[in-house]
């Protein structure tokens, strides 16, 4: 008995991670298009990240040890 307990609570638990589209709440609506654009952007359009809030990675990664260039705003801190 024990033994089909663990896969047929895994089974039971992995509809739970089912998605639907997103809709928004009942009564609500979605906010209202941005200045100069006729139709609402959709649920999935407004969740999407711009490229500025999720850039990509543009450094590549350093393979061996290398000496550092002099940087000129690297400056000791003033006396004043």
């Amino acid at each position: 008995m024990r033994r089909w307990l663990v896969p047929a609570l895994i089974v039971a638990l992995s509809g739970c991670g089912a998605t639907a589209p997103l809709k928004p709440a009942a009564g609500k609506e979605l906010p209202v298009a941005p200045y100069g654009v006729e139709q609402k952007p959709g649920a999935e359009a407004l969740l999407k990240p711009t490229p500025q809030a999720a850039p990509e990675r543009s450094v590549e990664l350093r393979k061996r040890s290398e000496e550092r260039t002099q940087d000129p705003f690297d400056l000791p801190p003033s006396d004043d």
